[in-house]
Formats: structure tokens, C-alpha cells, sequence
């Protein structure tokens, strides 16, 4: 980003975010209470985002109209989800500077294209193949072998487009099920924990990260999060340099997560990357409350072109996610000492969907 291009908001200036959800919310109370307003652009109109904001705008991506307006209304623009449409983000980006940049979606929205991005960084991932049929399926597993992990190049998440293939497993059916044309195999990795890097990069390159968390997953969602990671220093230590490194590759402007496998080595444990998310992540929820400063705020600044916060851990945390009717037992955490609920305001429960999450700061030892 040229010097031309780079945003200086004050207080009570507009930030535009595309999206509604849970995170959409979070971005809009962080740039309130810094004295900044939000607009937020949703096609759903129970978005639990417009709640908290004064201005919303209840539209399809693709209304070209709906988009100038909502433009013309704010300073910036930014999003809680990636999957954009390219050409929402270009009529938008052709009005007012849209952080992170198109670019920066062109290469996250698509598997190969962010696997491909991260090995030529010389960072380890997993072994995978680009995927277009059946016969190149068989192709990549004779290459990578099995068990091996299938996953559509778009559009996937919580473990939405993507199955696990095995021994004995009918590869045609497999390729029937995932309903797509486009896809990437992946070589299984027998890692020893999850683990995620939330990093803030603003214009001018200075990058603040925050302590690596261990993530555990049930049914393919993030169910709890806990930071620290329980890995030696010199690898969380690792952990953020790979995360600084793909926001400073990436020219990045915001919060991003890395999300990463520890896996064992030959001179001991090493990391590999997973995915990124262009965006704030659910597995950084524990800085509303753990930390000096949220990933949410960190990321109104860096969009704002303020300064970024220095990260200070207040002890050990855990988040976990309400899932589903996991929200209907919300009292009993009101009363946990050190626990704080964050409820999203959303609609009826749907297994699988995220309803809240609680933190809970637990004292450091001594």
C-alpha cells in the first residue's frame, strides 16, 4: 500500500463492514467504544451485526445500486468473512479503500492459490494436488496416499466441503459427494494439537501478534480455544515469525489468522500451516477479555491507521464456544468466577451454529 493510498480516520469517522454475523458485531462494539461508527452490509435481515449499529444496509452483494450508496456513506471498508463476492469487491474497492485488498481475497478464497502462496514462502504445509475429476483423484492418491483429506478450492469452512478418504473407500463416490469440479487433495497429517496465530499488521508494516492458542474442535467446529498453546517458547516462538511473515508477504492491513499443526520431526516438534483467514477468527475470541487489547480492536486500528496496541495476556484463558442448544445453558457460566458471556443475538439454535462463546481468565501462577 502506497502512502497515497493509506487511510487516517478520526473519531467519528464511518467504517463500512461487509457482513453481519457475530464477528461483524464484535468489529462494530470494538470501533464504538475508540468513538469510530459502523455501517454494516448484509443480505440477511436478521443480521445480529445491525443491532449494534446505527446505520445498516439489508441488501444482496450483487446489488450494484445498494453497494454505491453503502460507499458513499463510509471512509473504509472491511469484512468479517472471506468469501466475498470479487465483484462486490471491486465495485466497492473502485469508490473507497476496501482492507484488506481484493488481492488479499483472490488468494485466501482459493485453496490451491493460498497452498501455492505459502510453499513458495518456503513454509510448510502439507503435501496436496490440485484436483479437477475423478481420474485426477486417483492420480493425487497414488502421489500423496491414504488417508488423505479432499476439500473444495472455494467456499468451505467449519468442515463444510471436505471429507476424509481411506483405504476401501470408493474414490468415484467420494468425488460424487463433494459436487464440485474444483477441488484439492490433501496429504492427512497426524499432528499432536491445533494451534492458531492472531496477527495485526498495519500500513506501515509493524506487525503485533498475540500469544499462540491450542484449538479443539468438535464435529469440525472450534468448540474450546486456550492460550498459551501448551508448546515450548522457541516453537510458539516460530509459530508467530510464519504468521508475520504471510501478513508482511501479503502486504496486510488488519488482523489475519494462520491456523497451524504441530506435528513431530526429526529434530523435535515443528509446525505446519493449515489455512489462513484474511479476517478476525473465532479462535481469537479470548483477547475480549484475556488480553490488554482484542483482536477486534487491534484490527479497527489497523484499518483506522492508528497505531497498533502492544498484546498483554492478564493469565491463562479458555473460550468455548456455545454451540447449538449449548445456549440454553448460559446462566450456569453467570456465575463462574473469572468466566464473561458473550451472547451473539441470533435466532433460533441450529446445531452446529455459533450462539456464543465464554471466557474465562483464570490468575497466572506464581
Amino acid at each position: 500500500m502506497t502512502a497515497s493510498q493509506r487511510v487516517k480516520l478520526k473519531p467519528g469517522d464511518t467504517i463500512g463492514i461487509l457482513g453481519g454475523g457475530q464477528l461483524g458485531r464484535m468489529l462494530a462494539m470494538a470501533a464504538a467504544r475508540l468513538g469510530l461508527r459502523c455501517q454494516v452490509f448484509s443480505p440477511d435481515p436478521d443480521s445480529p451485526a445491525f443491532d449494534v449499529v446505527l446505520n445498516a444496509t439489508c441488501a444482496e452483494y450483487a446489488d450494484v445500486e445498494a453497494l454505491e450508496l453503502f460507499a458513499n456513506d463510509v471512509d473504509v471498508i472491511t469484512y468479517e468473512f472471506e468469501n466475498v463476492p470479487a465483484a462486490t469487491a471491486m465495485v466497492l474497492a473502485a469508490r473507497r479503500p476496501v482492507l484488506p485488498t481484493q488481492k488479499i481475497l483472490e488468494t485466501t478464497q482459493d485453496r490451491l492459490v493460498e497452498k501455492d502462496f505459502v510453499r513458495k514462502l518456503g513454509i510448510g504445509i502439507a503435501d496436496y494436488a490440485d484436483v479437477s475429476s475423478v481420474e485426477t483423484l486417483r492420480t493425487a492418491i497414488a502421489r500423496i496416499g491414504l488417508p488423505a483429506v479432499i476439500k473444495t478450492r472455494r467456499f468451505g469452512y467449519d468442515g463444510k466441503g471436505q471429507a476424509i478418504i481411506r483405504e476401501g473407500d470408493d474414490i468415484a463416490q467420494v468425488w460424487e459427494d463433494l459436487a464440485t469440479r474444483s477441488a484439492i487433495l490433501e496429504a492427512f497429517i497426524p499432528f499432536e494439537r491445533e494451534i492458531s496465530v492472531i496477527a495485526a499488521r498495519s500500513a506501515d508494516g509493524h506487525v503485533e501478534c498475540f500469544d499462540v492458542t491450542e484449538n479443539e474442535h468438535r464435529d469440525h467446529i472450534l468448540k474450546i480455544s486456550r492460550a498459551p498453546a501448551d508448546i515450548p517458547e522457541a516453537l510458539a516462538a516460530k509459530a508467530r515469525g510464519i504468521a508475520e511473515t504471510i501478513a508482511s508477504a501479503l502486504d496486510y492491513v488488519g488482523v489475519l489468522a494462520v491456523e497451524m499443526f504441530v506435528v513431530q520431526g526429526e529434530g523435535g516438534p515443528t509446525v505446519l500451516v493449515n489455512e489462513i483467514a484474511p479476517r478476525v477468527h473465532n479462535s481469537g475470541h479470548w483477547t475480549l477479555d484475556g488480553a490488554s487489547i482484542s483482536q477486534f480492536e487491534q484490527h479497527i486500528r489497523a484499518i483506522a491507521g492508528w497505531p497498533l496496541g502492544k498484546p498483554v495476556r492478564h493469565g491463562p484463558v479458555t473460550m468455548t464456544n456455545l454451540i447449538g442448544d449449548d445456549i440454553n445453558d448460559y446462566e450456569q457460566w453467570l456465575t463462574v468466577p473469572g468466566a464473561t458471556v458473550h451472547l451473539y443475538g441470533k435466532g433460533p439454535a441450529r446445531p452446529g451454529r455459533k450462539m456464543g462463546h465464554v471466557t474465562q481468565v483464570f490468575p497466572r501462577e506464581k
